[in-house]
């Protein structure tokens, strides 16, 4: 009797923009309401439907509970937390319901980031010998990162990524995953480990694992733009790998943060000292 394959489902979104540039040329990053961080994250679901079926249970919930009646953002025609969870316009009390809720699933989570002041100075570079940083390479490398050693853990994978902008850009996204496929398999001399996977294209209205990442996301956003790391401790043990790419104090290729090299708030603080 065989067993069933295993699929492993991952959910891909990100936290901040690329924007680095004025009209004028001049750098705005550091700017009032400009992100200084870009940030891509993967989830690691193990039972998407059961994570499906909890979000929409507390959702249900909060919408009938008297005491967010009357609040825009529950309201359905807002198209924001009445039609799914997004941690930027949620409130505060149901932001702290979804982190109690998520602390409970065994989701694993991967982050790559990059600094955008970095980004800033090396698209210079890049302008003054005649080429230009195209911001989708930008998110395609980051999302070859992710994944470079977690499409051979299964017999197969699902990857859910969130829509960028107005394009699905499936076909691109499909590269980067060859990619890391490749590099992967580098490491092993070629040897085909990387197992069959699916990639779909879509909205966190239609995806509860995508509502689940932008969650974490934003937890370890506040604390690396904000310096309020509360949220990232609700949930600090489920993010697996965190890649600080641009923070070479130490190693040419950033700064790594897993349980043998945990984040914390204090780290954060010495690199921008």
């Amino acid at each position: 009797m065989t067993s069933n394959p295993s699929i492993h489902h991952y959910f891909v979104d990100e936290s901040g923009d690329l924007t680095l540039f004025n009209k004028r040329g001049s750098v705005i990053v550091g700017n009032e309401g400009v992100s200084k961080m870009f940030m891509v994250g993967v989830a690691h679901i193990p039972d998407p439907d059961r994570v499906h079926h909890e979000l929409e249970t507390l959702r249900s919930g909060l919408l009938d509970d008297p005491y967010f009646n009357g609040v825009p953002s529950m309201q359905p025609a807002a198209n924001k937390t009445a039609i799914c969870f997004h941690a930027k316009d949620d409130l505060p009390e149901v932001r702290r319901e979804v982190f109690g809720l998520l602390s409970e699933l065994g989701i694993k989570v991967q982050i790559a980031i990059r600094r955008k002041a970095k980004l800033a100075e090396a698209a210079k570079i890049s302008y003054k010998m005649g080429s230009k940083i195209q911001q989708n390479s930008i998110y395609d490398d980051l999302v070859k990162r992710l994944f470079k050693n977690l499409l051979h853990k299964a017999d197969g994978n699902a990857i859910t990524f969130a829509h960028r902008g107005n394009s699905p850009r499936q076909e691109a996204l499909g590269e980067a995953i060859t990619r890391s496929k490749i590099n992967f398999e580098s490491l092993w001399n070629g040897t085909k480990m990387v197992s069959p996977t699916d990639i779909l294209s879509t909205t966190p209205s239609n995806s509860a694992g995508l509502q689940v990442i932008d969650y974490y996301l934003w937890a370890i956003q506040r604390m690396y733009e904000r310096g309020e790391d509360r949220f990232f401790n609700l949930l600090a043990s489920d993010y697996r790998l965190i890649m600080d790419l641009d923070d070479i104090r130490n190693k040419p290729y950033g700064e790594w943060y897993s349980d043998s090299n945990k984040l914390s708030l204090e780290k954060i603080k010495l690199e921008a000292s």
